[in-house]
């Protein structure tokens, strides 16, 4: 009898949890891990990719992606990003223009665009406003593998602040999902009271937007939704944190049962409110960069466990919208899908600062158990999806925005160089990128839902 063929063959290097088999096979047929060989000889494969030297790594997810917030991008555009940066999951956020993705209907149509658009597998979050609490368990049945409100108020219809006598019962519908309720941690009063008092004052120089938003407009807003969420059960997650003194809250309230994850940002781990008199409108993200003492204090606490993922927050908005006098008439955000796990190699395992296996514990296990996507993804276990990152660890390069594929063009990382370059992305078996090409194509992406348990009665 003939021997089988294989799809494809990876050797090299694999991450595999808490240790790297050198020299590794990787054996993948039909979508899928079908097998992992320390040694040997390799199996009859139709394609054999030789990554000698090379790190193959379970393919990134991305937490933290907002495609639809700038007008008139598509998700052709955000995850061929992705793929160039061995991200094979994006996890996509719902405050789309123009009205933000409330609704059963709505997801159902955000999911058609995935199969005609997409270059990578995406899953989605939903959002829920305080007048459709309702909506909860049909965004469940559609499969959403999570939910995200805001604390603070940035648009009336797109992405509303959540009152929280509203944020409550919406913790406590949530909760018997089984699926995470996150939230952006700002206090509303705070921010939009200094912000008034700014303008007034005419004081709208970069550094302004930091002062504006001060630490405690933060950890105050944390400090709320930990407490909601010890009174509901629910599981919360906190998106894009700034501050060391967050994640020590969030801490605690773990030590007292609370069911809770966080995430950080490259942009918090390597910028600083400093950058802003060089970055401008460019470095204006919510939270804003925070004082440098920070970094330090961020990085260990990665080291240590106490960050459970780090996302890119990524938003690519065109130059016109970063480039006002004011730094209160700029849009807030940065593209960072394409340099998410570069950067976190580069500054973190390169230099240090974590080890190979906390970039896949923040980059890939992380974030598909939190929303419900393991094993399937962030996986190379035999059976999971066959998504894989292949970093060579000796590839030197500098950022330039111009490289950047979204359209938007620029990085607030432009000009850092950096080592580590990721020169494979597969999904799902299928190579999407290729020694600096794209080579997947549109519609190769699919829906990834979360995993479905048994709905509970509300608590």
């Amino acid at each position: 009898m003939a021997e089988k063929l294989a799809d494809l063959v990876i050797q090299g290097d694999l991450v595999l949890g808490d240790r790297i088999v050198r020299k590794g096979l990787l054996t993948i047929s039909r979508g899928k891990v079908q097998g992992l060989q320390s040694s040997g000889k390799p199996p009859a494969a139709r394609q054999v990719i030789d990554a000698s030297g090379s790190l193959v790594m379970p393919g990134f997810v991305d937490a933290h992606v907002h495609t639809f917030s700038p007008p008139g991008q598509c998700f052709t555009e955000s995850t061929s990003a992705a793929a160039a940066g061995g991200v094979t999951t994006i996890i996509d956020h719902p405050f789309d223009q123009p009205s933000g993705v409330a609704t059963a209907a709505d997801m159902r149509k955000k999911i058609e665009r995935i199969g005609d658009e997409a270059l990578v597998d995406v899953a989605l979050l939903g959002t829920v406003k305080a007048d459709n609490l309702g909506e909860i368990v049909p965004l469940v049945k559609v499969g959403v593998c999570g939910f995200k409100m805001s604390l603070f108020h940035t648009d009336p219809v797109r992405f509303p602040r959540m009152p929280d006598s509203h944020l409550l019962q919406a913790f406590a519908m949530i909760a018997g999902t089984g699926l995470d309720a996150g939230v952006h941690a700002e206090n509303d009063e705070i921010v939009q009271y200094l912000v008034k008092r700014y303008r007034d004052e005419d004081r709208t120089y970069p550094r302004a937007h930091c002062e504006s938003r001060p630490p405690v407009a933060e950890v105050e807003a944390v400090l709320r939704a930990l407490e909601l969420a010890y009174a509901t059960g629910v599981h919360l997650h906190i998106h894009h944190v700034s501050l060391a003194r967050c994640f020590d809250f969030i801490q605690l309230y773990r030590e007292q049962g609370v069911n809770v994850t966080a995430e950080t940002c490259p942009h918090y781990l390597l910028l600083s409110e400093e950058d802003m008199d060089r970055l401008k409108g460019f470095g204006k993200i919510n939270p804003p960069l925070r004082e440098k003492g920070e970094q330090a204090l961020l990085w260990q606490y990665l080291k240590e466990g106490y960050i459970d993922i780090v996302t890119s927050d990524d938003a690519a908005w065109p130059v016109s919208t970063k480039s006002k006098p004011s730094i209160f008439d700029n849009v807030s955000g940065a593209p960072g899908v394409q340099t998410l796990a570069p950067l976190l190699y580069s500054e973190g395992v390169a230099r240090g600062r974590i080890s190979v296996h906390d970039l896949c514990r923040l980059l890939s296990e992380g974030p598909a158990r939190t929303f419900k996507l393991w094993p399937r993804k962030g996986s190379l276990l035999p059976g999971s999806d066959a998504d894989v990152a292949i970093i060579d660890p000796k590839g030197e390069w500098t950022v330039r925005g111009e490289d950047m594929l979204e359209p938007a063009g620029w990085s607030p990382y432009s000009g850092m160089k950096l080592r580590g370059r990721v020169v494979t992305t597969v999904v799902r078996g299928e190579l999407v990128y290729h020694q600096g090409k794209i080579v997947g194509r549109a519609g190769h992406g699919r829906f990834v839902a979360a995993a479905r348990r048994r709905l509970r009665g509300r608590p």
